[in-house]
């Protein structure tokens, strides 16, 4: 019968790329130390998905391992079967892990080499070299994989962020909705309260003056009557009868514009539309602004080198033009005649400015030198690399 032969790579784990110990078969077919596919699945605990190291096949829950008992006779038989450096025997001094036989030693090299796999019998060229560098290509390509892995988890890492933002956004503006419609109940009942409130108190007096007015058609009726009483003291009875007046209140004084008038109602909500519709206006902007700020720095203004008809507000991050003139101390790097300054901080690379501008007239925004001359009328606005000019009306 032919023997087969064995390739030792054939036989090796793909973590520690040693051969197999306690061999262990998960369910995409590739095999492992128990020991380093435990280790591998154990950093994975976190996600709940556990993956093959070499095709990235993922498995839920984490599969059971069970040794593989016919591959790990494979693996002892293959171990007997390979050349060993006995105690009286030279060992090959380029292979870097277990030590076998060497069948060649040259005091020149000084160096000895292996048998098979290591020495091909036939044309007797080295071949641990090869193997080394195969073992670190392998290696490489493993670390490959690694990083390719992490960046994969990591673009995962980034969707499920942007998803919980996007959740969470979507369920913050419903409870944001949900109560703006609370709040527009609680209005519209508070009006409809007031209007009730209102017409009612306007109905009550609409009564009693309809009652002054039917009371003061009897009397008037009455007094008729008495005008056309020719006796006197007849007229004087009749008329005592009449000249005491009914009771009443003060005169109520009505106005419809205080009853029915929702004009404060009316300004208050504008208001605060238009407040809401600025802070939301506001907290987006500072919301889209976070993904930048790590790429993106503010300019301070240089109290030094400002010109005297310009005013530094803000911590020195606001300029304001001025016709009266700042009592400034002097110094060596203040701008004399034109209404300048400089910044701070220094620029490098490429990159762009934003500002915000109010006002009439014009404004010059330049990149310069920190050397261009500061006294004098002559014009060093120029000086730098380059300049921009823009007109407000």
């Amino acid at each position: 019968m032919a023997e087969t032969s064995f390739s030792q790579d054939q036989f090796s784990c793909a973590v520690c790329l040693d051969l197999l110990k306690d061999p262990v078969a998960i369910p995409c077919g590739h095999s492992y130390c128990m020991s380093c596919i435990t280790s591998y699945w154990d950093q994975e605990d976190q996600k709940g998905v556990y993956s093959c190291p070499q095709c990235r096949q993922t498995f839920t829950p984490r599969p059971a391992l069970n040794k593989n008992i016919m591959l790990a006779e494979v693996v002892e038989q293959l171990k007997k079967t390979e050349l060993q450096a006995g105690p009286e025997d030279v060992e090959s001094d380029v292979c870097t892990r277990r030590k076998r036989k060497s069948v060649k030693s040259r005091q020149v090299c000084l160096n000895t080499f292996a048998n098979p796999i290591h020495i091909n019998s036939d044309n007797n060229s080295c071949m641990c070299f090869c193997i080394q560098m195969s073992l670190k290509e392998r290696q490489r390509k493993f670390q490959q994989r690694e990083k390719d892995l992490e960046l994969r988890e990591a673009v995962e890492s980034h969707k499920h962020s942007a998803q919980t933002a996007v959740e969470d956004s979507e369920r913050i503006f419903i409870e944001l909705i949900r109560s703006i419609e609370r709040s527009r109940s609680e209005v519209t009942q508070m009006i409809r309260e007031r209007e009730r409130a209102a017409v009612s108190r306007a109905e009550g007096l609409m009564y009693r003056l309809e009652q002054e007015i039917d009371d003061l058609k009897r009397r008037h009726a009455e007094l008729e009557q008495i005008s056309h009483i020719h006796g006197h003291t007849k007229f004087l009875k009749s008329f005592q009868s009449l000249a005491v007046s009914p009771e009443s209140g003060d005169e109520p004084n009505i106005t419809l514009s205080s009853l029915l008038s929702f004009d404060d109602v009316g300004k208050s909500l504008y208001q605060l539309k238009e407040k809401l519709e600025d802070f939301c206006r506001e907290e987006i902007e500072k919301i889209s602004g976070r993904g930048n700020a790590a790429d993106s720095s503010r300019f301070t203004l240089d109290p030094n080198t400002v010109n005297k008809h310009l005013c530094l507000s803000e911590r020195n991050r606001v300029v304001t033009f001025t016709a009266g003139v700042q009592q400034y101390p002097d110094h060596p790097d203040r701008f004399h005649y034109y209404p300048q300054v400089l910044c701070r901080e220094s620029v490098c690379g490429r990159c762009y400015w934003e500002l915000e501008w109010s006002g009439s007239g014009f404004v010059c925004i330049s990149v310069s030198y920190i050397y261009i001359n500061r006294k004098g009328r002559r014009n060093e606005l120029f000086t730098g690399l380059i300049a921009m000019i823009a007109q407000h009306d």
